[in-house]
C-alpha cells in the first residue's frame, strides 16, 4: 500500500515539475535541401509537448522558445544573408532533436496554376530539341523545387499531409520539374548569383477557384454566390451560375486546394509567386465571366494569408494557341486584372504551338523573370509589351496610347525560339472596330510612334476597338522594340460577346 502511494506521489509530482512529453515535429515543408527566404526573418514552426522549452539554431543563430500548453511552437531568425554553403538547421527540444540538413538562404517563389505550370522540362523535349542541351547542362547545385501534391480538402490544414522533397538541380532531376518555373529560376540565378527555391503547387485540370482561400470569396457577387452554392455542395447550380464554375466534383470548390497545399505554408516568407491558369475557367461549358474578379481575389486572399500585402504577383495571359471558344474573353478578363498594385501580366500570344499545351515555357518563363527582375531585383530591363491605356476618338478614326510603348511601336515577327524581328514595310494586322450598334468591323491600323491609328472605311462613326480578339490569332504583328508582344485588348471590354452554353 505505501509503495503503490509512492507511486501515485510521484507521477503526480512529475505531471506537475515540467511539460508533458510528446514527440518533438517540425512543420513538413522544413526538409533537407530546403530554401529559405534571405533579408527577411524566417519563421519555423512545429510541435512538442506542451510547455516544452526548445532551441532552434541556425547559422550562427540560436534561438530559445517554448511550446504553448496546446503543444505549438514558432521561433523566429532573424534576416539572413544569401548564401551557396548548405547549412544545417538544428531544432533541439528537452528530449530529442532534429536536423534539416543542407539549407540554403536565397530567393523563394511559390509557383501555382494548372497544366501548363505543371507541364515538366522532360515533356518539353517531345517538341522540342533544344531543351535536351538544357537539361544536359543542369548542374545548379543551387536551385532547388518542393513539388507539392496533397489532395483537396474542406478546411484549411495546419501542416502538409505529408513531407515533401526538396531536389537538387542536376541534370538527373530536372526534368521532372516544371518548364516554366525552372526557367524562371534558372533565369533569376543567372542574373542575381543566388540560390533561388520554387515550391510548386500546380495541378492539371484545375479552374482557379479551389486555389482562392475560402475567405477571399466576398469581393464580388459572383463569387459570394459561389461560396454559398459550394457551401451547399450544389455542383448543378455552380456551374448554371453565370460567371461560376464548372466544377467536375467537389475538389474543385472554392479554397479545397488552397487549403491543403497552400494554408499550411503561408507561414513561410516567399519573394513572390507565378500563375499560370485559365484554361479551365474558359472550356466547353466553362464560363469565362468574371474571371478578373477571380484573380484580384486570388491574389488579395495569398497577401492576407502571408501578411504580405504588397506581395508580387506575376502571372501568364493565355497563349494564341487556343483551345476553346471562350479563350479570347478570358484573355481579356486577364488584362483587366492586371490593375491590381504589384502585379504583371506575360503575353504569350505570339509564342508558338499548338493546342492547350504549347512546349515553348522557355519563353515563358523567362518573360516571368523580367517583371521579377524589374521589380523585385531592380535591374533595368524591359519587362512588358504594349498595354492599351486609352483611345481619342477623331471623326472616323481611333487613335491608341499605350503604355510601355517606349521608345516607339514597332511591327514584328516571332520565328520559333528566335527574338521577334522587326518588319520594316509590315503591315498591323488583328485590328477591329466597332460602329455605334456595336458591330466589329475588320480595320486598318499604323504606328504613329507610340499609337496607333485605326480606322475602316465601313465605320464613319466609331466607338472602340479591339485587337488579336480570336481564339488562335495569327502571326500578331505589333510590338515594342524592346521586342515584346502587345496584349490583345479591347478599348470597351462591355462591348464583348460571349454565350458559354453553360448546362441547363
Amino acid at each position: 500500500m505505501i509503495s503503490l502511494r509512492l507511486m501515485t506521489a510521484c507521477l503526480l509530482l512529475l505531471a506537475t515539475a515540467g511539460p508533458s512529453l510528446a514527440e518533438l515535429h517540425v512543420a513538413n515543408i522544413f526538409q533537407d535541401h530546403m530554401i529559405v527566404q534571405r533579408d527577411v526573418p524566417v519563421k519555423i514552426w512545429g510541435r512538442a509537448g506542451g510547455g516544452e522549452k526548445l532551441t532552434v539554431r541556425f547559422a550562427g543563430q540560436t534561438i530559445e522558445t517554448t511550446a504553448d500548453a496546446d503543444g505549438a511552437w514558432s521561433a523566429t531568425l532573424k534576416p539572413l544573408a544569401a548564401s551557396h554553403q548548405g547549412q544545417p538547421l538544428h531544432i533541439d527540444g528537452q528530449t530529442e532533436s532534429k536536423v534539416i540538413r543542407d539549407v540554403l538562404a536565397g530567393e523563394l517563389w511559390h509557383a501555382c496554376g494548372q497544366s501548363n505550370m505543371a507541364m515538366n522540362v522532360g515533356q518539353m523535349t517531345q517538341e522540342l530539341s533544344v531543351v535536351e542541351a538544357d537539361i544536359a547542362a543542369a548542374n545548379f547545385p543551387s536551385l532547388r523545387f518542393c513539388r507539392i501534391h496533397a489532395g483537396p480538402m474542406t478546411g484549411p490544414l495546419e501542416d502538409l499531409s505529408s513531407p515533401p522533397s526538396w531536389t537538387v538541380c542536376t541534370p538527373k532531376t530536372v526534368a521532372g520539374f516544371s518548364g516554366v518555373a525552372f526557367y524562371f529560376a534558372r533565369k533569376l540565378q543567372q542574373e542575381l548569383d543566388v540560390p533561388v527555391g520554387i515550391i510548386d503547387t500546380s495541378r492539371g485540370g484545375t479552374p482557379i477557384e479551389p486555389y482562392i482561400p475560402r475567405a477571399a470569396f466576398t469581393s464580388h457577387p459572383t463569387l459570394e454566390k459561389e461560396r454559398e452554392l459550394a457551401d451547399r455542395q450544389d455542383l448543378e447550380a455552380l456551374r448554371r451560375l453565370s460567371g461560376g464554375v464548372y466544377a467536375r466534383d467537389a475538389n474543385w470548390l472554392p479554397g479545397r486546394l488552397f487549403n491543403s497545399r497552400l494554408a499550411p505554408i503561408m507561414r513561410l516568407p516567399v519573394r513572390g509567386a507565378i500563375w499560370y491558369q485559365g484554361e479551365s475557367n474558359s472550356g466547353t461549358q466553362e464560363d469565362p465571366h468574371d474571371y478578373a474578379h477571380k484573380m484580384r481575389a486570388l491574389v488579395n486572399g495569398w497577401r492576407k494569408a502571408m501578411s504580405h500585402e504588397d506581395l508580387p504577383f506575376y502571372f501568364v495571359q493565355l497563349p494564341g494557341s487556343g483551345a476553346g471558344a471562350g479563350w479570347p474573353y478570358l484573355r481579356e478578363q486577364q488584362r483587366l486584372a492586371t490593375d491590381v498594385p504589384h502585379t504583371g501580366m506575360v503575353v504569350t500570344l505570339d509564342i508558338a504551338g499548338g493546342g492547350i499545351h504549347p512546349a515553348n515555357k522557355i519563353d515563358v518563363g523567362q518573360r516571368l523573370a523580367r517583371w521579377a527582375l524589374a521589380h523585385d531585383y531592380g535591374q533595368q530591363v524591359p519587362f512588358s509589351g504594349p498595354m492599351y491605356q486609352r483611345q481619342e476618338i477623331d471623326g472616323n478614326h481611333i487613335r491608341l496610347h499605350f503604355k510601355h510603348a517606349s521608345p516607339r511601336l514597332m511591327v514584328a515577327t516571332k520565328p520559333g525560339l528566335h527574338a521577334p524581328q522587326q518588319t520594316p514595310g509590315g503591315k498591323l494586322t488583328h485590328f477591329e472596330i466597332a460602329d455605334t450598334e456595336g458591330r466589329w468591323h475588320a480595320a486598318e491600323a499604323t504606328i504613329e510612334g507610340q499609337k496607333v491609328v485605326v480606322t475602316s472605311p465601313k465605320v464613319h462613326t466609331p466607338i472602340a476597338v479591339r485587337y488579336a480578339y480570336a481564339v488562335s490569332p495569327e502571326s500578331v504583328p505589333l510590338y515594342n522594340q524592346h521586342g515584346l508582344p502587345a496584349s490583345p485588348f479591347c478599348t470597351k471590354p462591355e462591348l464583348l460577346k460571349y454565350d458559354p452554353q453553360l448546362p441547363k
